[in-house]
């Protein structure tokens, strides 16, 4: 053998690991196609505020019912939100592991810094404030 060939095949090649957190690219690349739609991103910065119900969302956005349902449905599909029934209503939230992860986490947080979320927020909170009790019942 060659002198120094033998520590060529012998030694450990070094590759530095790619970046992996357990998810796989599918699922992060059905997220990512989530955002390319302003009104999903809408629905995302108002639902960042907390859960809220499809009737909330209908009205501060000015949204027809079948095309914020599906909408949400796209988003929950994508794994961003979660919803769960009351009634004849469905509430939605983010999605704790969303809320976990540091890349999705900081696009949430840079969400709200944009000029049509401060909008909607201040839409949605003076819809809260003026809301009935019984509206979503």
């Amino acid at each position: 053998m060659l002198p120094g060939l033998e520590t060529t095949k012998t030694r450990k090649q070094k590759h530095p690991q790619p970046y992996d957190t357990g998810r796989n690219l599918d699922e992060n690349t059905q997220k990512f196609k989530a955002l390319g739609d302003e009104t999903r991103l809408r629905i995302l910065g108002l639902l960042s505020q907390g859960e809220l119900c499809v009737c909330d969302i209908i009205e501060v956005l000015s949204l027809p019912q079948s095309t914020a349902s599906r909408h949400l449905s796209y988003l929950k599909n994508s794994k961003w939100v979660t919803g769960n029934r009351r009634g004849k209503w469905m509430y939605y939230r983010i999605d704790n592991a969303i809320s976990k992860d540091s890349t999705f986490g900081q696009i949430l947080e840079h969400l709200g810094k944009l000029y049509q979320m401060q909008k909607d927020s201040k839409i949605l909170a003076k819809y809260l404030k003026n809301k009935s009790k019984d509206t979503c019942s």
